[in-house]
Protein backbone atom coordinates (compact mmCIF):
# COMPACT_ATOMS: atom_id res chain seq x y z
CA UNK A 1 0.00 0.00 0.00
CA UNK A 2 1.39 3.41 -0.99
CA UNK A 3 1.04 5.96 1.79
CA UNK A 4 1.36 9.68 1.19
CA UNK A 5 4.38 11.42 2.69
CA UNK A 6 3.07 13.61 5.52
CA UNK A 7 5.34 16.44 4.34
CA UNK A 8 3.00 16.89 1.37
CA UNK A 9 0.39 18.31 3.76
CA UNK A 10 0.03 21.96 4.70
CA UNK A 11 -0.73 22.78 8.32
CA UNK A 12 -4.40 23.35 7.44
CA UNK A 13 -4.60 20.02 5.59
CA UNK A 14 -3.09 18.23 8.58
CA UNK A 15 -5.60 19.93 10.88
CA UNK A 16 -8.42 18.66 8.67
CA UNK A 17 -7.04 15.12 8.80
CA UNK A 18 -6.85 15.25 12.59
CA UNK A 19 -10.36 16.61 12.87
CA UNK A 20 -11.69 13.84 10.62
CA UNK A 21 -9.78 11.34 12.77
CA UNK A 22 -11.45 12.66 15.95
CA UNK A 23 -8.17 14.13 17.16
CA UNK A 24 -7.56 17.64 18.48
CA UNK A 25 -6.38 20.03 15.77
CA UNK A 26 -3.64 21.59 17.92
CA UNK A 27 -1.75 18.32 17.46
CA UNK A 28 -0.98 19.51 13.92
CA UNK A 29 1.34 22.18 15.31
CA UNK A 30 3.08 19.59 17.47
CA UNK A 31 3.56 17.29 14.49
CA UNK A 32 4.91 20.15 12.36
CA UNK A 33 7.42 21.07 15.05
CA UNK A 34 8.59 17.47 15.33
CA UNK A 35 9.14 17.25 11.56
CA UNK A 36 10.48 20.69 10.67
CA UNK A 37 12.12 21.94 13.86
CA UNK A 38 13.31 18.77 15.56
CA UNK A 39 13.98 16.84 12.37
CA UNK A 40 12.50 13.50 13.42
CA UNK A 41 12.18 10.76 10.81
CA UNK A 42 9.71 8.49 12.60
CA UNK A 43 6.28 8.99 14.13
CA UNK A 44 7.48 6.93 17.11
CA UNK A 45 9.82 9.80 18.00
CA UNK A 46 6.89 12.20 18.54
CA UNK A 47 6.73 11.55 22.26
CA UNK A 48 4.08 14.12 23.20
CA UNK A 49 1.55 12.38 20.94
CA UNK A 50 -0.53 9.48 22.18
CA UNK A 51 0.37 5.98 21.02
CA UNK A 52 -3.00 5.81 19.28
CA UNK A 53 -2.37 8.97 17.26
CA UNK A 54 1.12 7.85 16.31
CA UNK A 55 -0.36 4.59 15.03
CA UNK A 56 -2.98 6.49 13.02
CA UNK A 57 -0.28 8.61 11.44
CA UNK A 58 1.89 5.60 10.62
CA UNK A 59 -1.10 3.81 9.09
CA UNK A 60 -1.99 6.78 6.87
CA UNK A 61 1.36 8.45 6.07
CA UNK A 62 5.06 7.94 5.59
CA UNK A 63 7.80 10.18 6.92
CA UNK A 64 10.71 8.43 5.20
CA UNK A 65 10.59 6.49 1.94
CA UNK A 66 7.45 6.67 -0.18
CA UNK A 67 7.65 9.98 -2.02
CA UNK A 68 10.68 11.01 0.01
CA UNK A 69 14.38 10.81 -0.70
CA UNK A 70 16.52 7.74 -0.31
CA UNK A 71 18.93 8.09 2.60
CA UNK A 72 22.65 8.88 2.51
CA UNK A 73 22.88 11.20 -0.53
CA UNK A 74 26.15 11.32 -2.43
CA UNK A 75 27.91 14.60 -1.81
CA UNK A 76 30.94 16.57 -2.89
CA UNK A 77 32.49 19.30 -0.76
CA UNK A 78 34.35 22.15 -2.44
CA UNK A 79 37.46 23.79 -1.07
CA UNK A 80 35.30 26.89 -0.46
CA UNK A 81 32.82 24.90 1.66
CA UNK A 82 30.10 24.66 -1.00
CA UNK A 83 28.53 21.22 -0.69
CA UNK A 84 26.65 19.58 -3.54
CA UNK A 85 24.26 16.72 -2.72
CA UNK A 86 23.03 14.20 -5.27
CA UNK A 87 19.78 12.64 -4.05
CA UNK A 88 18.09 9.58 -5.47
CA UNK A 89 14.30 9.66 -5.34
CA UNK A 90 12.12 6.68 -4.55
CA UNK A 91 11.53 6.03 -8.28
CA UNK A 92 15.24 6.21 -9.12
CA UNK A 93 15.26 9.77 -10.50
CA UNK A 94 18.09 11.99 -9.31
CA UNK A 95 18.14 15.60 -8.16
CA UNK A 96 20.73 18.01 -6.80
CA UNK A 97 20.80 20.32 -3.81
CA UNK A 98 23.58 22.75 -2.97
CA UNK A 99 24.61 24.20 0.40
CA UNK A 100 26.38 27.55 0.02
CA UNK A 101 27.99 28.72 3.26
CA UNK A 102 29.41 32.14 4.13
CA UNK A 103 30.46 33.60 7.46
CA UNK A 104 26.93 34.79 8.20
CA UNK A 105 24.65 32.63 6.03
CA UNK A 106 23.84 29.04 5.23
CA UNK A 107 21.94 29.10 1.94
CA UNK A 108 20.38 25.99 0.44
CA UNK A 109 19.67 25.89 -3.29
CA UNK A 110 16.89 23.38 -3.94
CA UNK A 111 15.59 21.61 -7.05
CA UNK A 112 11.92 21.62 -7.99
CA UNK A 113 11.88 19.16 -10.91
CA UNK A 114 13.78 16.07 -12.01
CA UNK A 115 15.32 17.48 -15.16
CA UNK A 116 14.04 20.58 -16.89
CA UNK A 117 11.92 21.07 -20.01
CA UNK A 118 13.10 24.62 -20.78
CA UNK A 119 16.52 23.72 -22.19
CA UNK A 120 18.54 26.90 -21.63
CA UNK A 121 21.65 26.60 -23.78
CA UNK A 122 24.18 27.26 -21.02
CA UNK A 123 22.74 25.05 -18.28
CA UNK A 124 23.23 21.32 -17.66
CA UNK A 125 19.84 20.96 -15.92
CA UNK A 126 17.91 20.26 -19.12
CA UNK A 127 20.55 18.33 -21.04
CA UNK A 128 19.27 14.97 -19.81
CA UNK A 129 15.64 15.93 -20.50
CA UNK A 130 12.65 16.53 -18.26
CA UNK A 131 11.33 13.67 -16.13
CA UNK A 132 8.72 14.99 -13.71
CA UNK A 133 7.77 17.54 -11.08
CA UNK A 134 8.92 17.03 -7.52
CA UNK A 135 6.33 16.67 -4.80
CA UNK A 136 6.22 19.15 -1.92
CA UNK A 137 7.71 16.48 0.34
CA UNK A 138 10.63 15.91 -2.06
CA UNK A 139 11.36 19.64 -2.07
CA UNK A 140 11.21 19.91 1.71
CA UNK A 141 13.17 16.69 2.28
CA UNK A 142 16.16 18.25 0.51
CA UNK A 143 16.21 21.06 3.06
CA UNK A 144 15.62 18.80 6.05
CA UNK A 145 18.43 16.46 5.01
CA UNK A 146 20.91 19.31 4.61
CA UNK A 147 19.75 20.80 7.92
CA UNK A 148 20.37 17.50 9.69
CA UNK A 149 23.99 17.52 8.46
CA UNK A 150 24.64 21.24 8.83
CA UNK A 151 26.53 21.26 12.14
CA UNK A 152 28.96 18.74 10.64
CA UNK A 153 29.48 20.90 7.57
CA UNK A 154 29.66 24.41 8.99
CA UNK A 155 30.81 24.46 12.57
CA UNK A 156 29.70 27.99 13.38
CA UNK A 157 26.20 27.81 11.83
CA UNK A 158 23.70 25.25 13.07
CA UNK A 159 20.65 26.43 11.12
CA UNK A 160 19.80 27.12 7.49
CA UNK A 161 19.24 30.84 7.07
CA UNK A 162 18.25 31.25 3.40
CA UNK A 163 16.50 29.17 0.73
CA UNK A 164 16.79 29.75 -3.02
CA UNK A 165 14.69 27.87 -5.56
CA UNK A 166 17.43 27.93 -8.18
CA UNK A 167 18.31 24.25 -8.56
CA UNK A 168 17.25 21.90 -11.32
CA UNK A 169 13.86 22.68 -12.84
CA UNK A 170 11.58 25.68 -13.32
CA UNK A 171 9.82 26.51 -10.02
CA UNK A 172 6.84 28.27 -11.62
CA UNK A 173 6.25 25.21 -13.83
CA UNK A 174 5.62 23.24 -10.61
CA UNK A 175 3.63 26.05 -9.06
CA UNK A 176 1.35 24.34 -6.54
CA UNK A 177 4.00 22.12 -4.97
CA UNK A 178 6.56 24.92 -4.83
CA UNK A 179 4.17 27.40 -3.23
CA UNK A 180 3.08 24.87 -0.62
CA UNK A 181 6.75 24.24 0.18
CA UNK A 182 7.43 27.99 0.39
CA UNK A 183 4.60 28.46 2.88
CA UNK A 184 5.84 25.59 5.07
CA UNK A 185 9.41 26.94 4.93
CA UNK A 186 8.13 30.35 6.01
CA UNK A 187 5.60 29.16 8.61
CA UNK A 188 6.73 29.71 12.21
CA UNK A 189 5.48 26.20 13.07
CA UNK A 190 7.44 24.89 10.08
CA UNK A 191 11.03 25.83 9.24
CA UNK A 192 10.44 29.42 10.33
CA UNK A 193 12.65 31.03 7.67
CA UNK A 194 11.67 34.63 6.96
CA UNK A 195 9.94 35.32 3.65
CA UNK A 196 12.60 37.80 2.58
CA UNK A 197 15.19 35.06 3.01
CA UNK A 198 13.39 32.86 0.47
CA UNK A 199 13.94 33.43 -3.26
CA UNK A 200 11.95 31.86 -6.08
CA UNK A 201 13.62 32.01 -9.48
CA UNK A 202 12.04 31.69 -12.92
CA UNK A 203 13.33 31.65 -16.48
CA UNK A 204 10.46 33.98 -17.39
CA UNK A 205 7.17 32.07 -17.24
CA UNK A 206 4.89 35.10 -17.44
CA UNK A 207 1.61 33.47 -16.23
CA UNK A 208 3.49 32.19 -13.17
CA UNK A 209 4.93 35.64 -12.47
CA UNK A 210 1.45 37.17 -12.70
CA UNK A 211 0.03 34.54 -10.39
CA UNK A 212 2.93 34.92 -7.95
CA UNK A 213 2.21 38.66 -7.71
CA UNK A 214 -1.23 37.86 -6.27
CA UNK A 215 0.01 35.57 -3.46
CA UNK A 216 0.63 38.38 -0.96
CA UNK A 217 4.01 36.94 -0.01
CA UNK A 218 7.13 38.90 0.90
CA UNK A 219 9.21 36.23 -0.87
CA UNK A 220 11.92 37.44 -3.24
CA UNK A 221 11.49 36.92 -6.99
CA UNK A 222 14.47 36.37 -9.29
CA UNK A 223 14.26 36.40 -13.08
CA UNK A 224 16.83 34.51 -15.14
CA UNK A 225 17.10 37.14 -17.86
CA UNK A 226 20.43 36.25 -19.51
CA UNK A 227 19.81 38.39 -22.56
CA UNK A 228 19.47 42.07 -23.43
CA UNK A 229 16.88 41.78 -26.24
CA UNK A 230 14.82 39.19 -28.09
CA UNK A 231 17.62 38.01 -30.35
CA UNK A 232 20.17 37.46 -27.59
CA UNK A 233 17.65 35.77 -25.33
CA UNK A 234 16.39 33.56 -28.18
CA UNK A 235 19.96 32.36 -28.71
CA UNK A 236 20.21 31.12 -25.11
CA UNK A 237 16.69 30.50 -23.84
CA UNK A 238 14.02 28.74 -25.91
CA UNK A 239 11.38 29.96 -23.42
CA UNK A 240 11.79 33.43 -24.95
CA UNK A 241 9.93 32.32 -28.08
CA UNK A 242 6.82 31.73 -25.95
CA UNK A 243 7.37 34.60 -23.53
CA UNK A 244 9.35 37.23 -25.48
CA UNK A 245 11.80 39.65 -23.88
CA UNK A 246 9.64 42.76 -24.23
CA UNK A 247 6.54 41.07 -22.80
CA UNK A 248 8.61 39.67 -19.95
CA UNK A 249 9.94 43.12 -19.08
CA UNK A 250 6.39 44.49 -19.12
CA UNK A 251 5.28 41.69 -16.80
CA UNK A 252 8.15 42.60 -14.47
CA UNK A 253 7.07 46.25 -14.44
CA UNK A 254 3.55 45.16 -13.54
CA UNK A 255 4.89 42.86 -10.83
CA UNK A 256 6.89 45.60 -9.11
CA UNK A 257 3.99 48.04 -9.46
CA UNK A 258 1.53 45.59 -7.89
CA UNK A 259 3.74 44.20 -5.12
CA UNK A 260 6.03 47.20 -4.47
CA UNK A 261 8.80 44.61 -4.29
CA UNK A 262 12.16 44.55 -6.00
CA UNK A 263 13.02 41.92 -8.61
CA UNK A 264 16.49 40.45 -8.88
CA UNK A 265 17.57 39.87 -12.47
CA UNK A 266 20.13 37.12 -13.03
CA UNK A 267 22.32 37.81 -16.03
CA UNK A 268 25.00 35.45 -17.28
CA UNK A 269 28.15 36.97 -18.78
CA UNK A 270 29.31 34.99 -21.82
CA UNK A 271 32.26 36.15 -23.86
CA UNK A 272 31.31 37.79 -27.20
CA UNK A 273 27.62 37.07 -26.63
CA UNK A 274 26.16 38.87 -23.59
CA UNK A 275 29.10 40.82 -22.15
CA UNK A 276 29.88 43.49 -24.78
CA UNK A 277 29.32 47.26 -24.47
CA UNK A 278 26.18 47.37 -26.62
CA UNK A 279 24.60 44.66 -24.46
CA UNK A 280 25.11 46.78 -21.34
CA UNK A 281 23.55 49.83 -23.03
CA UNK A 282 20.47 47.94 -24.23
CA UNK A 283 20.07 46.16 -20.91
CA UNK A 284 20.10 49.40 -18.93
CA UNK A 285 17.46 50.88 -21.25
CA UNK A 286 15.21 47.85 -20.82
CA UNK A 287 15.37 48.02 -17.02
CA UNK A 288 13.96 51.54 -16.79
CA UNK A 289 10.74 51.59 -14.78
CA UNK A 290 11.47 48.30 -12.99
CA UNK A 291 12.35 48.23 -9.28
CA UNK A 292 15.28 45.87 -9.51
CA UNK A 293 18.86 44.91 -8.95
CA UNK A 294 21.06 43.08 -11.45
CA UNK A 295 23.09 40.07 -10.40
CA UNK A 296 25.89 39.45 -12.88
CA UNK A 297 27.11 35.85 -13.17
CA UNK A 298 30.33 35.05 -15.03
CA UNK A 299 29.72 31.93 -17.10
CA UNK A 300 30.50 28.70 -15.24
CA UNK A 301 31.81 26.29 -17.89
CA UNK A 302 29.62 23.30 -18.75
CA UNK A 303 31.24 20.61 -20.89
CA UNK A 304 28.20 20.27 -23.17
CA UNK A 305 28.28 23.95 -24.27
CA UNK A 306 31.01 25.77 -26.17
CA UNK A 307 31.02 29.07 -24.29
CA UNK A 308 33.67 30.98 -22.36
CA UNK A 309 33.56 33.45 -19.50
CA UNK A 310 34.72 36.98 -20.34
CA UNK A 311 37.94 38.35 -18.90
CA UNK A 312 37.97 40.14 -15.55
CA UNK A 313 38.52 43.40 -17.45
CA UNK A 314 35.41 42.80 -19.61
CA UNK A 315 33.34 41.85 -16.56
CA UNK A 316 34.32 45.02 -14.71
CA UNK A 317 33.66 47.19 -17.77
CA UNK A 318 30.17 45.69 -18.17
CA UNK A 319 29.42 46.22 -14.48
CA UNK A 320 30.62 49.83 -14.51
CA UNK A 321 28.61 50.57 -17.66
CA UNK A 322 25.40 49.48 -15.90
CA UNK A 323 26.23 51.41 -12.74
CA UNK A 324 26.81 54.61 -14.74
CA UNK A 325 23.33 54.17 -16.17
CA UNK A 326 21.73 53.92 -12.73
CA UNK A 327 21.41 50.14 -12.39
CA UNK A 328 21.99 48.56 -8.98
CA UNK A 329 24.53 45.82 -9.74
CA UNK A 330 26.11 42.97 -7.80
CA UNK A 331 28.67 40.49 -9.12
CA UNK A 332 28.22 36.90 -8.02
CA UNK A 333 31.46 35.22 -7.05
CA UNK A 334 32.01 31.72 -8.43
CA UNK A 335 31.37 28.99 -5.88
CA UNK A 336 32.02 25.27 -5.92
CA UNK A 337 33.58 25.07 -9.39
CA UNK A 338 35.75 22.15 -8.28
CA UNK A 339 32.62 20.08 -7.47
CA UNK A 340 30.58 20.83 -10.63
CA UNK A 341 28.33 23.22 -8.73
CA UNK A 342 26.70 24.67 -11.84
CA UNK A 343 23.07 23.63 -12.08
CA UNK A 344 22.56 20.05 -13.17
CA UNK A 345 26.20 19.15 -13.77
CA UNK A 346 26.58 16.45 -11.14
CA UNK A 347 23.20 14.90 -12.00
CA UNK A 348 24.00 14.84 -15.71
CA UNK A 349 27.47 13.40 -15.15
CA UNK A 350 25.84 10.57 -13.17
CA UNK A 351 23.23 9.95 -15.87
CA UNK A 352 25.94 9.82 -18.54
CA UNK A 353 27.87 7.30 -16.48
CA UNK A 354 24.80 5.06 -16.23
CA UNK A 355 24.34 4.99 -20.01
CA UNK A 356 27.92 4.31 -21.07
Amino acid sequence: MNHQDIRNLSLDELCCFLKDSKEQSFRATQIFKWIYQKGVTSFDQMKNLSQGLREKLAKQFTLTGGNGLKSSPAKQISIDGTTKYLFELADGEKIETVLIPTKTRATVCVSTQAGCKFGCRFCASGVGGFKRNLTTSEILAQILTVQSQLPLTINHLSKITHIVFMGTGEPLDNYENVLKAVRIINLKQGLGIGARRITVSTCGVIPGIERFSREGLQVELAISLHGFDNASRNALMPVNRKYPFDKLMQACREYTKKTKRQITFEYILIKDLTSHAQAAQKLARSLKGVICKMNLIPYNPVQEFDYEAPSRKEINAFKESLIRRGVHVTLRSARGQDVSAACGQLRYQTLKGQHK
